[in-house]
């Protein structure tokens, strides 16, 4: 249709046609009674039982009847296995379920088992190392990032570097005893010798961990700098109280002006937004994955 030389679509003239409504299907809500889940089961399908199986488990979990929990799911026994103060058999589990991983998701659950089992039993060094690898495989996690900058700052309060000067003195002390007198004066040099090296060792641990505790709590930040302009609510409460802490945290470690700059550069580097995106989604294939040595890096 033309109008004073405008064209019309002759279709915005035409009735409109009568919707053809088709009535949906109705819904009955499925009402289950309270440990519906504990009763015989009674279905052939095997992704029921094991769901059955799985949920008396939890149950048990809960309860703290850890030694039932046990016998009812395999992901689970682990857990039960450190609540039971049976470290050996749990970590037998995380490595069985390791070797059974076959994406990311599934490796980074492991690996997080085993951190919360390390973390229980209060192993530092392993802790570190599970963090460790999980950074290897999320490198833009900044929890990750900040929960071993923490453990680093636990590991420079740790005495056991310092015990380790003395128990070497003890040792040699003790060796002293059984000399005859022209055996003393040597004994006592080994003894202050041995005593430099540890004293040099542990400053040199003690040097090391103050490093990688500045530099993890500056990938912190940087990583929830980026992170914060896409967060609301919650989120962002929890980002911004990170990154307060992380700034307290190098306060204390008190890094020179210089130093910071050179680790925020450094650390900075690849924090594209592009590629924090794209970087190890989950699910993703573990096919040619190698976990990175995190010293390397």
């Amino acid at each position: 249709m033309e109008i004073l030389g405008s064209t019309f679509d002759d279709s915005v003239f035409e009735e409109s046609r009568d919707k053809i409504s088709i009535p949906l299907p109705s819904y009955n809500a499925k009402f289950c009674e309270p440990e519906w889940f504990c009763e015989s089961i009674t279905t052939e399908d095997e992704l029921e039982k094991q769901k059955n199986f799985k949920f008396r488990a939890d149950l048990a979990y809960n309860r703290k009847d850890y030694q039932k929990a046990l016998t009812r799911c395999f992901g689970g026994q682990a857990r039960c296995y450190c609540y039971l103060g049976r470290r050996d058999q749990a970590l037998e589990i995380i490595d069985k379920l390791r070797k059974e991983a076959t994406n990311t998701c599934h490796l980074t659950c492991v690996l997080n088992l085993e951190l919360a089992i390390h973390s229980h039993f209060r192993d530092l060094h392993e802790e570190i190392l599970a963090l460790q690898h999980l950074i290897s495989l999320h490198p833009y996690n900044p929890w990750h990032w900040k929960k071993l900058a923490e453990c680093y700052v636990r590991l420079l309060q740790s005495p056991s570097a310092a015990s380790c000067s003395s128990n070497v003195q003890r040792q040699v002390d003790a060796g002293g005893l059984d000399c005859g007198q022209s055996d003393i004066t040597g004994a006592c040099g080994v003894k202050h010798q041995i005593n430099g090296r540890a004293q040099d060792q542990h400053t040199e641990e003690r040097e090391g961990a103050w490093l990688k505790a500045c530099v993890c709590f500056v990938r912190t930040r940087l990583i929830l700098t980026m992170l914060r302009l896409q967060q609301a609510s919650f989120v962002l409460e929890s980002s911004e109280k990170a990154m307060l802490e992380a700034d307290e945290a190098l306060q204390r470690l008190e890094p020179q002006e210089k130093t910071l700059q050179l680790i925020t550069e450094v650390m900075g580097k690849d924090l594209v937004a592009e590629k924090m995106r794209e970087d190890n989604q989950d699910g993703e294939s573990l096919v040619g994955l190698r976990i990175s040595d995190f010293e390397e890096k």
